[in-house]
């Protein structure tokens, strides 16, 4: 798991395309989630929530 956390790192602090800003924010993140063994667990919540959320949205407009 943190050998996954560690290549996300190196691949935010190469990217161009993501603000200073939102770098430090992303990458306070992801060292605290390196600590974490079920780091990814908590990613997937995060997401299944999104898509709880959204889901009904993109029913509505006929996308799904």
């Amino acid at each position: 798991m943190e050998e996954k956390i560690n290549s996300v790192i190196e691949k935010v602090k190469e990217s161009s395309s993501i603000k200073s800003e939102d770098k430090e924010a992303i990458m306070l993140k992801l060292e605290e989630w390196r600590e974490e063994e079920d780091a990814i667990s908590d990613v997937n919540n995060h997401f299944e929530q999104f898509w709880i959320d959204l889901e009904p949205i993109f029913a509505e407009l006929g996308w799904i």
